[in-house]
């Protein structure tokens, strides 16, 4: 068990305090993810403007869900899936969508399933993507441009993920319905 504080707006240090603030304004509450990245400012700071950016990017809600739900799965993250399955559903991605991310099921979209191939061979070969993964990405409709956001994803989720293991971030009262564990 770690020691993480979770941080308010009362505790966080100085500079943390007009993002946990801008969080509470956009959420309605400060994720238990932001109340632990406040320890540190920069962190937090950097994750919301890759967030802010990762949302801008020329990929719909459901490929920007394949993106940030393959990689929470494939990292088990534990907090990051059932708070990507409220957003999901806050984003109105067909639960069908969700679902087969969560349980690692065939996309209904072979779009969408390439865009999954794509980012788990992004993770998992830590860039180093062959000709072909690029290939069968290009043949489904996507291009360099969407290389790169995919990239911007990978970075946004590796932070989140990584900083949820270490801290074993606990999961917002909205999202605990949504509780997932990897199937074995």
């Amino acid at each position: 068990m770690t020691d993480f504080k979770l941080h308010d707006i009362d505790s966080a240090p100085e500079d943390s305090k007009p993002l946990l603030e801008g969080s509470k304004k956009r959420m309605g509450m400060i994720p238990s993810l932001h109340a632990v990245m406040a320890e540190a400012p920069g962190v937090l700071e950097g994750y919301q403007t890759l967030h802010g950016l990762f949302t801008k990017t020329s990929l719909d809600a459901n490929e920007q869900t394949v993106v940030w739900q393959s990689i929470n799965v494939e990292h088990e993250c534990h907090y990051c899936v059932p708070a990507h399955t409220g957003i999901a559903q806050m984003m109105k991605v067909p639960d069908e969508i969700t679902e087969a991310l969560r349980n690692e099921t065939p996309l209904p979209d072979d779009r969408l399933e390439a865009l999954r191939t794509f980012t788990l061979a992004v993770v998992r070969k830590r860039g180093n993507v062959t000709s072909e993964d690029l290939n069968a990405f290009y043949e489904a409709g996507y291009g360099q441009r969407q290389v790169l956001e995919v990239i911007l994803g990978v970075a946004q989720k590796t932070m989140s993920n990584y900083v949820n293991h270490i801290a074993e971030t606990p999961i917002d009262e909205p999202f605990k319905k949504f509780a997932w564990k990897k199937n074995s």
